[in-house]
């Protein structure tokens, strides 16, 4: 955090930046939405399920590897900050994609 000026406690500005220095989002596309008190981040496409898709594997099942590891993020950033998924694999709605939704609480 301190190498990229990333402030403890800075709340959901200081995630959306944190976020965008994560090796996947490097790697994958992705993309972040504001609404006040919540912020959504969504990764677009993930190279880890599109190499599976094309060798005719299953999707992996990533959703509780996500759920410690994006809580666990935004607690270091913040311990103010919630977490949810919205959707991941193995959530058929998840098309390969995650998306997690982060709220600050009061």
């Amino acid at each position: 955090m301190e190498a990229f000026a990333i402030p403890k406690d800075g709340g959901l500005d200081a995630l959306a930046r944190a976020l965008s220095f994560r090796a996947y989002s490097l790697l994958n596309p992705s993309g972040i939405e504001r609404d006040g008190n919540v912020l959504r981040f969504f990764m677009t496409s993930c190279r880890v399920q599109e190499t599976r898709r094309r060798k005719g594997l299953p999707d992996f099942p990533c959703k509780p590897v996500g759920e410690v590891e994006f809580e666990t993020f935004a607690h270091t950033i913040d311990a103010r900050i919630e977490t949810r998924c919205l959707h991941c694999p193995p959530d058929p709605e998840s098309e390969g994609r995650c998306g997690w939704e982060f709220c600050l609480a009061d």
